[in-house]
């Protein structure tokens, strides 16, 4: 493939995946000559496994300029300020905890959470609870949004949930005025020209929508990267049992809380994300290990709902990533890309950071495929990275209840750099170090997040082992720091989404 000039792209396929890619290209692209057309079937639905998302969204529609008094309302949108983990450990005192967006206050606190993990890793009973830590954490439990008063200087990192359907259809009326072709029409063929890249989508009624670049969103079915152009799909199986789930909303029972509730269930772990309109649930789940029926039950249970009353809707996940995204003149993204299930809400992520990485190394290479191969090892050194942090959720789980969660502790399936990051943690190593490492500047997971997982869990010597910490120990105070957190809290309003 070789232009030398801003591309004519054919999007396959809508939804926040498509979309999303569509509005970066057109605004990278648009003023030097390229041009974006999105083609999506009517009849196609879109999938919408998670309606979470990490601060990478808030950049997104910065980078495009949108407000978000302009898109929040239109997408049943309410605030994210982190998640949190309830039942993944047995341990006394670690039956929750918070994984928080960390923000500019925080660089006063991490350190002294670091501090006190290092030392209770050696068996001195400090406190290290990562909820006493981050200022996220006392903003959902005080219900206070991430947007602080005026005279208040320092912002919050924060995410949101969001109705997927209206963010796919939000983006469409955005985009198409600003230039982007909307084509609603089914695909039927696909059209190789004699070097094997695509020459032109081959549409119903006979219509012909040629391009230069084709980027395939057309879900786990990957028509274009995978069935067409032979990409290689590498599953996850090994290590991520989960290939099922069931949704399954309701309406609001309390106030709406800006987290992301994960709790775990006897094969898996459901998901609670408050809409304005309604609350998103799903359990996410190993066929391995429950029957769809089961799950349903289990899900209705939890949730209080009758069963004749449930309205189950069932999704099947396949969950891996393409060993190369960008194979000839095409780029998957979104979930014919791949799908690291919905545990750390890092799909629209990782479709944000693949269409800006995209867009730079085609460009830096004259709109040529220069720079493809170092892409594709990018993008896959980022999908590994992800990967082997929502493994270490299920590998380094505290309970022992059902096959489904001894076998997730016991799982052998670990990545070099996972097992080197688990023994750093045992052995008193350094979790900065040994992060920089393995995953290098661009790691997906600052050590925070390392620490915050490990320690949330209660990772940490057993009682009978910890000792009092000896006179003159220098150890961070949780105490002034919840202090001063607090206050900083009294900065954030009450959260009442419109």
């Amino acid at each position: 493939m070789s232009t030398g000039s801003a591309p004519r792209v054919v999007v396959l396929g809508g939804g926040s995946a498509g979309w999303i890619t569509a509005c970066l290209l057109h605004h990278e692209w648009a003023a030097r000559g390229g041009s974006v057309t999105v083609v999506e079937s009517p009849a196609i639905g879109i999938i919408g496994v998670g309606e979470g998302s990490t601060p990478q969204l808030k950049a997104f529609f910065d980078h495009l300029g949108i407000e978000e008094a302009e898109w929040m309302a239109a997408c049943d949108a309410t605030y994210k300020l982190g998640i949190r983990f309830t039942g993944w450990s047995e341990r006394e005192g670690c039956e929750s905890y918070f994984h928080p967006f960390p923000g500019p206050v925080d660089l006063h606190s991490e350190p002294g959470f670091v501090k006190n993990c290092g030392l209770r890793r050696r068996g001195i009973d400090l406190p290290a609870h990562p909820d006493d830590w981050f200022l996220a954490a006392h903003l959902a439990k005080s219900c206070r949004g991430p947007v602080p008063e005026a005279n208040f200087p320092f912002p919050q990192s924060y995410g949101y949930h969001f109705d997927a359907h209206k963010l796919g259809a939000f983006l469409r009326d955005w985009a198409v005025p600003r230039g982007v072709t909307h084509r609603p029409l089914k695909v039927e063929d696909v059209e190789l020209d004699q070097s094997g890249d695509i020459a032109a989508l081959l549409c119903e009624d006979g219509e012909r929508i040629e391009g230069d670049l084709f980027v395939d969103c057309s879900g786990f079915a990957a028509l274009l990267a995978q069935q067409k152009l032979g990409a290689n799909f590498l599953p996850f199986a090994e290590n991520l049992f989960n290939d099922r789930a069931v949704v399954m909303p309701t309406s609001h029972a309390g106030p709406i809380v800006p987290q992301t509730e994960s709790i775990a269930m006897s094969a898996g772990w459901r998901w609670s994300i408050p809409l304005t309109s309604r609350v998103g649930n799903g359990y996410v789940y190993s066929s391995r290990h429950i029957s769809d029926d089961n799950a349903a039950a289990e899900l209705a249970s939890a949730l209080g709902v009758a069963a004749d009353k449930a309205q189950p809707r069932f999704l099947k996940m396949k969950v891996g990533r393409l060993e190369n995204s960008w194979v000839r003149n095409c780029l998957a993204t979104g979930l014919s890309q791949g799908f690291i299930e919905p545990l750390e809400a890092t799909a629209l992520h990782i479709v944000i950071a693949t269409a800006l990485d995209f867009a730079k190394a085609y460009e830096s290479g004259g709109f040529t495929d220069a720079h493809r191969e170092t892409f594709n090892q990018r993008i896959a050194a980022r999908y590994e990275g992800i990967r082997d942090y929502i493994v270490a959720h299920y590998r380094m789980n505290q309970r022992t209840d059902t096959d489904y969660w001894r076998e997730n502790a016991t799982n052998q399936s670990l990545s070099d750099n996972l097992k080197a990051m688990m023994t750093a943690w045992f052995t008193h190593g350094s979790i900065e170090e040994v992060n920089a490492k393995a995953y290098g500047p661009a790691a997906p997971y600052a050590p925070m997040s390392w620490h915050a997982l490990f320690a949330g869990y209660g990772t940490f010597p057993p009682p009978a082992k910890m000792q009092e910490p000896p006179p003159g120990l220098d150890v961070a105070d949780r105490e002034a720091t919840g202090k001063m957190l607090a206050a900083c809290a009294l900065n954030f309003p009450e959260y009442a989404p419109v």
